[in-house]
């Protein structure tokens, strides 16, 4: 497949302002201006991008599509059993026939991050997904692709019979638990280096914290407040782990902290009301504030509390907000990719990655564009 005579947004080097993009198979194997198209390349299709933007398929990198369905009786978001989920796994909850997948791929978002919400302080297993639909285990790019973990309110409103109350009481479960897997590893790891050593008996919570203590495993935290975002930091520095703040809605207070920490912000949502309070200070400048104090930042839409269809969206108005446009673009492709663990494969148009493309006919933060294409690993789905 060859697209030609589209503006190229490689979203890794200069915008090309009419270009071509070739895939074969899944992959992308060339990307250049019109002038560098080869003679001799062999084509099954073409598609003539007509002064278009061509761009990487985009990320949502917090969401929760396919566990949130159209109405409640569908809601498999929040396990209400018990305060700590680890062992849940968003890869048996998610419903591939959802219609949000495809009104996902309508607006050109190819790859979803989703998973448990914030109801529990650890929450379980999200899963990173292509847009087609289908069987879940086909569209999977990874799974588990990080852990869940809550701080701030959700935790203590929804347990409250046999949860947390305060703050303090989640973290110290979160540190428990955390200390229980560390353990558990540990002897796990004895038992492997003595042959005379039985091993550890089998729990399916502390297994599936293994990977995060060991540093193998992202651990995603759902933070609004600062204090709640910098009881995240302290705890994934106590355990050494790979530590990511969703939402950060108050991050804008403390931009210095977390670009000196190194911390990662996926921003968002912000198209929406304060309707609690931890989001009262939620400001549509956070995440160019971020962006300007040098945090890797990317953009969600936390679906549903914002339409997966409005990710662009939410893009442009972080731009009208103060935040350099490409950047904009960057916090829903590459940045969105690397956040995700996926930098290598997906989030730019570059020779060797997946084949997820689209093809726009406006500038893709004018409000009446349209994806007129949208390519999942090659193959044309819009």
């Amino acid at each position: 497949m060859l697209i030609v005579n589209g503006i190229i947004h490689t979203m890794e080097t200069k915008t090309i302002p009419n270009g071509f993009v070739l895939m074969e198979g899944s992959r992308i194997t060339q990307v250049g201006p019109m002038f560098s198209l080869p003679e001799d390349v062999e084509l099954d299709s073409l598609v003539d991008a007509q002064g278009g933007h061509v761009l990487p398929g985009f990320i949502d990198a917090h969401c929760h599509v396919g566990l949130y369905g159209a109405v409640s009786q569908e809601d498999d978001l929040n396990e209400s059993s018990a305060s700590c989920t680890p062992h849940l796994r968003a890869l048996d909850g998610v419903d591939p026939l959802s219609q949000y997948f495809e009104e996902a791929r309508r607006a050109g978002v190819t790859c979803i991050h989703t998973g448990p919400g914030s109801a529990n302080p650890i929450a379980g297993q999200s899963i990173l997904l292509k847009t087609t639909g289908g069987i879940v285990d086909q569209m999977t790019v990874r799974a588990p692709a990080a852990m869940k973990f809550a701080l701030g309110e959700n935790p203590k409103r929804v347990h409250k019979d046999h949860g947390p109350a305060t703050r303090m009481a989640t973290a110290a479960l979160i540190r428990d638990k955390l200390t229980q897997a560390l353990n558990y590893d540990l002897k796990w790891v004895r038992a492997k280096a003595d042959d005379e050593m039985d091993d550890p008996e089998f729990d399916a919570q502390l297994d599936a914290l293994r990977p995060v203590v060991t540093g193998r495993l992202p651990a995603h935290f759902h933070a609004h407040r600062a204090d709640d975002i910098a009881t995240a930091v302290r705890l994934s520095r106590e355990f050494g782990l790979d530590c990511v703040i969703v939402h950060g809605t108050e991050g804008h207070l403390i931009a210095g902290y977390l670009a000196k920490e190194g911390i990662p912000v996926i921003t968002g949502p912000f198209l929406m009301d304060r309707g609690k309070p931890e989001l009262g200070r939620l400001t549509m400048e956070n995440t160019a504030i971020l962006a300007r104090a040098g945090v890797q930042v990317a953009i969600c839409t936390d679906h549903p509390e914002t339409p997966i269809s409005l990710l662009p969206f939410c893009a442009a108005m972080a731009a009208r907000a103060g935040m350099d446009e490409e950047e904009a673009l960057a916090a829903i492709t590459i940045n969105a990719a690397c956040i995700v663990g996926m930098g290598d494969r997906l989030g730019s148009l570059s020779p060797g990655k997946d084949a997820d493309v689209v093809i726009m006919d406006g500038h893709p933060f004018h409000w009446r564009t349209r994806a007129t294409h949208v390519f999942i690993d090659g193959q044309e789905v819009i």
